[in-house]
């Protein structure tokens, strides 16, 4: 194999003669992109619901969820790196399910995207009226868009700084929660006749006080504050150095739930006892305002805010990157896998904010916002289910078909020969969580119509006669970057 020859199957220049994707993304931003996509807007203004029906387990359902999507990210992780021609989860599961998974996965976790996305435009509106009560909410909400796109079209670098400064805003607002709290724990403080104490953990009906089913609906909440998780994937064609970046990223996923969901938790049920919080209100709110906070509630308002932008900002750069791979590989249209002269998927960009406008139709619905919000959440997070199963069962065919491959990865997925079997079995477990529920039974029943319209979408596809042209010359570059490692693996 020819020097050029493996210039263009690792990632160079590309034979249609289209720039590559630029890797500007350094290390912090890929750290902090992590710690973005582990920490929702959820645990901000949702974890006043999980608390009030799951009791002190809800910190249980927050260490499994991160357990078990710490197993998706190392399996993930070893795909990527197996073959650097992968521009992300998409491309591994066309790669070794066949072109239908690539199609399903990516016009899925778009879709995925664009649900979350919208219902931040929505929050957005609402948190800038906390301020500006008397301003339209369709002016906040079209603002947010034209800022995402402003800040998404220059370089994929301005997308890294913002997101970047984005997730610190959540640490600090997070740790500055935990500090408080523990001070307030010290010195013993007092409110409604309750004292801070660790022990409000299990003196209130113990640590399961709601009973099995309490436990089973923490789940049902808690794992839409996971999604995102895996956004690292969608970045890895513009990391740089991503053998050691995104082990790096991927690694510290257990030690982020530790601290940032379970540690903020704890303290919150230590301060105050769990039967004290509502699912009307977030919990963070309540706690700073009760240690003397002046403006608790514009302080958490602003941290709300920017993690609302923050996830559509993701979901922004996420989608146009999912699209840009489709459209390489002939599942989308063509103009959506061009890039601008800044290396950037701009038409793809625009595609995915148009969508987002959805958003402020949503503004003026009738009806209860709060029904309609659970339900498409729900069904993001199904989505979400569907996208991190691809990313297992890809795995267990990646296992048995390239054993030589995952011998030699220098970031194995640990417990690799059962790890996935476990973990798909407890996404079967969160969905018959799900059918518990009246609400997201609906969300169970509503999903399949995603997936039928994506089947007749891919049989339409695979009648345009261009489609097989493009998808093989996509499979010979990743063959030959299979050879080429293969190749270096002898050497």
């Amino acid at each position: 194999m020819t020097e050029q020859t493996l210039k263009k199957a690792s990632g160079g220049e590309p034979a249609d003669g289209n720039p590559p994707l630029e890797r500007a993304l350094s290390n912090r931003h890929i750290q902090l992109m992590a710690i973005g996509g582990a920490i929702g807007t959820g645990l901000f203004m949702g974890s006043g619901k999980t608390i009030s029906v799951a009791g002190p387990s809800v910190i249980f359902v927050y260490m499994i969820i991160g357990f078990m999507l710490f197993f998706v990210m190392r399996a993930m992780g070893e795909l990527l790196l197996s073959n650097l021609q992968y521009k992300n989860f998409g491309d591994f599961a066309g790669d070794l399910l066949g072109p239908w998974a690539s199609f399903f996965t990516g016009w899925t976790y778009w879709f995925c995207w664009i649900v979350t996305g919208i219902a931040d435009v929505v929050a957005i509106a609402h948190y800038v009226a906390f301020w500006w009560p008397d301003l339209a909410l369709w002016i906040p909400a079209i603002l947010c868009i034209l800022v995402l796109l402003a800040l998404n079209l220059p370089t994929v670098r301005a997308f890294g700084e913002t997101e970047f400064w984005f997730a610190l805003i959540k640490i600090i607002a997070i740790m500055a929660l935990i500090v408080v709290g523990l001070v307030m724990i010290i010195m013993s403080f007092e409110t409604d006749g309750a004292r801070a104490s660790f022990t409000n953990l299990w003196e209130h009906g113990g640590m399961f006080p709601t009973g099995f089913m309490g436990f089973v609906a923490g789940f049902q909440i808690a794992v839409f504050a996971f999604v995102g998780i895996e956004l690292v994937g969608t970045a890895a064609a513009e990391t740089k150095d991503p053998e050691k970046n995104l082990p790096r990223a991927v690694n510290s996923i257990p030690i982020r739930v530790l601290l940032f969901y379970v540690g903020a938790l704890v303290i919150l049920m230590a301060v105050r006892p769990w039967t004290s919080y509502s699912a009307d209100e977030s919990p963070f709110v309540g706690m700073f305002a009760l240690a003397g906070l002046v403006g608790a509630a514009g302080v958490i308002n602003f941290v709300v805010l920017t993690s609302a932008t923050s996830s559509a900002n993701s979901g922004i750069y996420s989608t146009s990157r999912m699209v840009y791979g489709l459209a390489r590989e002939g599942d989308a249209p063509k103009a959506f896998g061009k890039l601008s002269s800044r290396k950037v998927p701009k038409n793809a960009l625009i595609f995915s904010c148009m969508f987002l406008l959805a958003g402020v139709a949503l503004l003026y619905a009738e009806g209860s916002v709060a029904e309609a919000f659970t339900l498409v959440t729900t069904i993001s997070a199904l989505c979400f289910m569907f996208v991190w199963s691809i990313i297992l069962i890809s795995y267990i065919v990646y296992r048995r078909r390239r054993p030589e491959l995952n011998e030699a990865s220098k970031f194995k997925m640990p417990g690799g020969s059962f790890m996935p079997y476990v973990v798909l079995a407890f996404f079967g477990f969160i969905i018959w969580a799900l059918t518990t529920q009246p609400d997201t039974l609906m969300a169970l029943v509503f999903t399949p119509i995603w997936f039928v319209a994506l089947g007749i979408g891919y049989l339409m596809v695979r009648r345009n006669p261009e489609h097989a042209a493009i998808r093989a010359e996509h499979d010979a570059k990743v063959a030959a970057e299979h050879a080429a490692r293969k190749a270096r693996l002898r050497a």
